[in-house]
């Protein structure tokens, strides 16, 4: 869950024949889904039915619980390319929509809901539990889903160099994925209203340059000990390793509103590793930012994603969203030819230019009425 970890990398474990996890090369998405009335389109609470019916997944695929009872996340094998991985996201969602219609309930693509049920807060023990109680009315009724991508880098230290390379990029990939505009029935004038409420948690947002991979443990730990994690595997920031695979983890993405556009998430999220590792081959500085400047990258990649102006987090100035992922995927494109990538990722960005981005797209459906809402909230390919 890109919004809170709740637990870090919950990536669904290789299937039979997937390759080990390779710096660059593999990659994987869990993807955040709400469960809606077909009623009335409101949030509803069926995750613990839905998971009880244990659905068929793909090899190495898997389906989890989420803080909320209007929530389940699924998460993908192991996978190398983008077909594979199309193919076990197409998979995923429709094995969740199976279960959730004998439950009475829609699986939903949307990063915070339109309308909330009555109320999805419930008595948790465990971890949730601790979350709930350390966190309190920030997360009573938090529904936000997002679309995690993890990419294989087998140890702590490289994930940690890699990850200051990416800084300057994580507000593209937000402005490329907003898909949340409402808020309990209200328009928020946001793409994303789940980056908004994710940023109210401590420590959340583009992770803070760290020397070495001690210097990322010692602050984990430090938040931890000032009470503002619950432990050493959660943290707010939006790019981290994960404690639990040998991958780094992009949290920064609502959840898409197509299977194609999670796909493009992964695939440039990939190509950006990839990029990095290569210039930490060549001894390439990772770019300086301003933490005050890359918070602003993030809010008007939050607020406008493809529609509007974006901050260019390096240069400290305005520019159009769509220039800034344009210097996004002239900046991987060797990497993406490394992996046959690159016409992909062009029709699935052109994709983007003529439909608009999801959160275009709901505001749209919700002034045509619930039938058209729930169609595009539902729509996978």
């Amino acid at each position: 869950m890109p919004r809170i970890a709740i637990r870090h990398g919950r990536l669904g474990d290789p299937g039979p024949g997937d390759p080990p996890a390779s710096a660059g090369l593999t990659f994987g998405v869990e993807e955040e889904f709400l469960l809606l009335d077909p009623a009335t389109g409101a949030t509803l609470p069926r995750a613990a039915a839905i998971l009880a019916a244990d659905p068929p997944l793909p090899p190495g695929a898997t389906l989890h619980r989420e803080l909320r009872a209007t929530q389940v996340e699924t998460a993908t094998g192991v996978c190398t390319g983008a077909r594979q991985l199309r193919d076990q996201l197409v998979r995923n969602r429709k094995a969740l929509a199976d279960a959730a219609r004998w439950h009475g309930a829609v699986v939903a693509s949307a990063g915070t809901p339109v309308l909330s049920g009555p109320s999805t807060s419930e008595n948790q023990g465990g971890r949730f539990g601790d979350i709930d109680r350390l966190y309190r009315g920030m997360v009573t009724d938090y529904e936000a889903c997002g679309c995690h991508v993890h990419v294989g880098i087998p140890d702590v230290e490289t994930a940690v160099a890699v990850m200051n390379h990416l800084r300057p990029w994580l507000p593209s990939l937000l402005a490329l994925s907003v898909n949340s505009p409402f808020d309990h029935g209200r328009d928020t004038g946001y793409g994303s209203w789940r980056a908004v409420q994710q940023s109210r948690f401590p420590g959340a947002g583009i992770p803070p340059y760290f020397p070495d991979s001690g210097a990322y443990r010692a602050e984990v730990r430090r938040l931890v000990e000032c009470g503002a994690l619950v432990d050493e595997s959660m943290s707010f920031w939006l790019l981290r390793p994960s404690t639990s695979f040998p991958t780094l983890e992009f949290r920064v993405a609502d959840v898409a509103s197509t299977v194609d556009e999670a796909v493009l998430q992964a695939v440039l999220s990939r190509a950006l590793v990839r990029r990095a590792l290569a210039e930490l081959a060549e001894g390439v500085a990772p770019p300086e930012l301003s933490g005050q400047v890359a918070a602003a990258a993030l809010w008007a990649a939050a607020r406008d994603g493809i529609d509007g102006d974006g901050v260019h987090p390096v240069r400290a100035r305005r520019l159009p969203a769509w220039q800034l992922v344009d210097e996004l995927v002239t900046h991987v494109a060797p990497a993406l030819d490394d992996t046959g990538d690159r016409d992909l990722v062009a029709i699935l960005l052109e994709r983007l230019r003529r439909d608009g981005s999801g959160a275009r797209r709901q505001r749209k459906a919700v002034t045509a009425g619930l039938p058209a809402l729930l169609a595009t909230l539902t729509h996978r390919a």
